[in-house]
């Protein structure tokens, strides 16, 4: 098996690049520019291979930048702006300073040691940029607009490494959209899991709250609780439901699947529903699913409080409902009219499951239908 490759952040490709430009500034006097390419690696990150551009002079007209109206970073004496494709910082809640370009500060401080080496040889005010080649244009694959980074892609990094699907760059992402939601004013963030409930709460939400935050559920609800939004609404389809209300903290499938038996056994319990072995099954009577062989006569419904002999009677029911319902999707075709009400169970427990692990957030959840 093939180790993931890991690359340099696009800070460690802006600092590099900027260094190399100051140098040929202090060797000619004249307004220089260098290009490098941010390394290639095997992270999901729309910026791999782009071009990063740096450029130096000492007349401010030299340089092309992002048009919107911002103000530079001083560097003893350079001014620092945002080039074209590189974005401006127009909401609170980032890093980097509202009417600033969005270089976060690590890659901040790198950019000022390539300054420091070259210090003593600058005699006169300079002004630099840092770009990126249709940067403007990668932008839209991102969430910068969103959080009020416009004209561009952010300058990012911490440790100087792209790693390789990386947990923590996700989450970091979570927590930048998080403290927008709560720089503005808004006390309630609205967290999607996937396609679906991201075009959900695009028509019920204002797009500022929304977080897609893949299957990092705890996570999503840890950053919000410690940014002090007092609310959050956790939108997914009916399978992520089920899987939080079973404990899930990540509902990846690496982490687990869920657990057929144990929900096939709470249906009965909660609604005397007895899932039958083929789709087709009727209801009885008495409002149950008939059980078609092999599962006649293997005992009434089990509840919490079934003895342990009533367990090890349903295994041969278990092993076969596991086998058969690979989605929640295929057992709500056997649910009939119970599908709605099936559904806002499923809003109930998974919701008390997260309020447990947060009891001073307000938590709603909504499962897209």
């Amino acid at each position: 098996m093939s180790t993931l490759r890991r690359g340099y952040t696009t800070g460690v490709s802006a600092a590099l690049a900027f260094g190399r430009a100051l140098e040929a500034w202090c060797v000619s006097g004249e307004r220089a520019q260098t290009v490098t390419e941010k390394m290639d690696n095997d992270d999901l990150d729309v910026t791999k291979g782009c071009l990063i551009v740096a450029a130096v002079s000492d007349r401010l007209e030299d340089l092309m930048r992002n048009p919107r109206e911002h103000s530079p970073y001083v560097i003893g004496k350079l001014r620092l702006y945002a080039g074209e494709g590189v974005g401006v910082v127009t909401r609170a809640g980032l890093k980097p300073p509202v009417g600033y370009p969005a270089i976060n500060p690590r890659p901040l401080e790198a950019i000022e040691a390539q300054y420091a080496r070259f210090a003593d040889r600058i005699d006169r005010e300079l002004y630099a940029t840092i770009g990126i080649e249709d940067g403007e244009t990668i932008a839209r694959y991102t969430a910068n607009a969103k959080v009020g980074v416009l004209g561009g892609l952010s300058i990012l990094g911490t440790t100087g490494w792209v790693k390789p699907i990386s947990h923590e760059a996700y989450l970091d992402s979570i927590r930048a959209e998080v403290a927008v939601i709560a720089a503005d004013g808004i006390d309630t963030a609205v967290l999607t899991l996937g396609n679906a409930s991201l075009a959900y709460a695009k028509e019920r939400f204002e797009a500022v709250q929304i977080v897609e935050v893949g299957n990092y559920v705890y996570d999503a609800l840890f950053i919000v609780a410690q940014s002090g939004l007092k609310r959050a609404v956790f939108v997914c389809g009916i399978g992520k439901g089920v899987k939080v209300m079973q404990g899930f903290r990540n509902t990846h499938n690496r982490f687990g699947s869920i657990d057929f038996g144990v929900l096939c056994k709470e249906i009965e319990a909660e609604w005397g529903i007895r899932i039958s072995e083929e789709p087709s099954g009727g209801l009885d009577s008495s409002g149950s699913r008939e059980r078609k062989r092999p599962f006649q006569g293997l005992g009434a419904p089990l509840s919490p409080s079934s003895p342990p002999e009533s367990h090890s009677r349903s295994r041969v029911a278990t092993v076969v409902e596991e086998k058969r319902f690979r989605t929640v999707k295929g057992l709500l075709t056997e649910l009939g009219e119970y599908r709605e009400v099936f559904h806002q169970w499923v809003e109930r427990r998974a919701a008390e499951v997260m309020r447990r692990w947060f009891p001073d957030l307000e938590i709603e959840i909504q499962i897209v239908r």
